[in-house]
């Protein structure tokens, strides 16, 4: 859960597959996390094998004391890792941390596996704090967070209450369904699932279309990220596999593949060289220039001319958006 006048030291982050699978790398962990535009079983499958679903919903305050919107009850004896959210800002990372915790014999980093053997045995308040206090995971954490680049401290301008989001994670453990949620005094058992099928992804499938079901329709308030293997692995061993056999044409199917895999790590790769820097010299420095060559009323007459014109659609659309 975010909060803005937050001073623990934790930063906002972004629900993009690509800060989210930097900051596994970051923690020695061997998975990715995708984005999920879909909860259909093919769409699902696809992305097998997958250890966890991350949720990022509207926060409100009147839910956090209740196990869920949908069926489930508290666990209080749930044997797994759980660690509560004691600080603000750092729900995403302690969503990963309570993901990555339940999935048994996972490969990670020398700092991540010191602080879980650390944390071994604690209540889910204390080892919330101890996590919480560490300072290299908030630093990787942070790392991913786009820097603050003005503040409008002492302008005297309203402020406007923003809205809270929150993360949590629902994965199968124990032959269950389970939603971890930081805010919440117990893990939330959903009920057993079967091995044959869908498996562990049909009950959370349930759970989760109930509630968002439970917001407006068409609604953007929430978004999904499934926590999976990498893939690349997997594709070029098939990839050698296909082309020792002379198998041309699923060769060139896998490395469309692969190409895609990473393009798309390219992508994120840029996206959180972005975030890691502040760019309020060069915007400076571009005002400068076309102050200089007496473009800077023309550029700003533009500007007010297109927000003028996006504000219009934006109301069109039923939004709301503060002219200032």
């Amino acid at each position: 859960m975010a909060d803005e006048g937050d001073n623990s030291g934790w930063q906002l982050t972004e629900s993009d597959p690509g800060v989210f699978t930097e900051l596994l790398k970051t923690l020695g962990v061997p998975l990715i996390v995708d984005d999920l535009y879909s909860l259909d079983p093919d769409t699902l499958a696809s992305l097998q094998p997958l250890h966890a679903l991350i949720f990022l919903f509207k926060w409100i305050p009147s839910s956090a004391d209740s196990p869920s919107t949908s069926a489930g009850e508290y666990d209080p004896d749930f044997p797994g890792f759980f660690a509560h959210q004691v600080v603000n800002n750092a729900c995403a990372t302690l969503a990963v941390m309570n993901a990555i915790g339940n999935i048994p014999s996972l490969p990670t980093g020398p700092q991540l596996a010191e602080l879980n053997s650390f944390t071994t045995g604690m209540d889910p308040q204390t080892r919330g704090m101890v996590i919480t206090s560490a300072d290299w995971l908030r630093e990787a954490h942070n790392a991913l967070s786009p820097p603050s680049a003005v503040s409008l401290d002492g302008l005297g301008l309203p402020k406007k209450i923003e809205d809270a989001y929150h993360f949590v994670v629902y994965l199968p453990f124990m032959g269950a369904v389970y939603e971890l949620d930081g805010l919440k005094q117990y893990p939330v058992r959903h009920g057993s699932y079967e091995e044959h099928g869908e498996g562990w992804l049909k009950t959370a499938r349930e759970v989760i279309e109930k509630r968002i079901a439970t917001y407006p329709v068409g609604a953007l308030e929430f978004s999904l990220l499934a926590l999976r293997d990498d893939p690349l692995p997997s594709l070029e061993a098939r990839l050698q596999e296909y082309q020792s056999s002379g198998n041309s044409a699923a060769s060139a199917e896998v490395l469309s593949l692969i190409s895609n895999e990473k393009s798309k790590r390219q992508r994120w790769a840029f996206e959180n060289s972005l975030r890691r820097h502040n760019h309020l010299g060069l915007l400076h420095a571009l005002l400068v220039a076309l102050a200089k060559g007496g473009k800077l009323s023309s550029a700003r007459e533009q500007a007010k001319v297109a927000m003028q014109e996006r504000m219009e659609k934006r109301k069109a659309s039923g939004e709301d958006m503060d002219e200032d």
